[in-house]
């Protein structure tokens, strides 16, 4: 049974998918994200972190000083498993936690020189291959994937991913 909905393009007309289509899509979501992590699993893995670091370093990288909270929220993990990461991470010293100044509660994070030169490595190597893809496909490619994407987020996932989009 083929799917439809409107063409977010512009609104103009309706965009009707098969299923074949969507399949085809759902393939190549899965092969592009397994060649969008596989250069930083690399680095991550001599190193015996995971994803779960990669995404705190990314994040605390892009909003230096947000709290434990924030970065819960935003990776949408269990307060446990964050804990886990985080703790690998300041005992190695990529990470500090500093306790809020106007709540004594909080906890602020920030990359320390290690934190941020092994961000910068884990970062680049996917600049690397998404630059090379744009360039590839060009501007408009580029916007509609974007489009793509923003309209596969849940509302709190892309109210948040907005808020940190509009802040860099």
């Amino acid at each position: 049974m083929a799917d439809t909905g409107a063409n977010a393009a512009g609104g103009e007309g309706l965009l009707f998918l098969t299923d074949e289509q969507l399949r085809k899509g759902i393939e190549a979501m899965f092969f592009a994200y397994r060649g969008f992590t596989a250069d930083p699993d690399r680095i991550l893995d001599g190193l015996d972190y995971g994803r779960a670091h990669h995404r705190a370093l990314h994040f605390i990288q892009r909003q230096p000083g947000l709290t434990v909270n924030t970065l819960l929220a935003v990776l949408g993990v269990t307060k446990q498993s964050l804990n886990r990461v985080l703790r690998t991470l300041i005992e190695d010293g990529l990470v500090e936690s500093r306790i809020g100044r106007k709540d004594k509660r909080e906890r602020h994070l920030h990359l320390t020189e290690k934190g941020a030169a092994l961000e910068r490595e884990l970062s680049e190597a996917q600049r690397v291959r998404m630059r090379a893809a744009y360039r590839a496909t060009g501007p408009q490619a580029v916007a509609g994937f974007r489009q793509v994407l923003e309209a596969m987020m849940d509302p709190e996932m892309r109210r948040q991913y907005l808020m940190l989009r509009d802040r860099g």
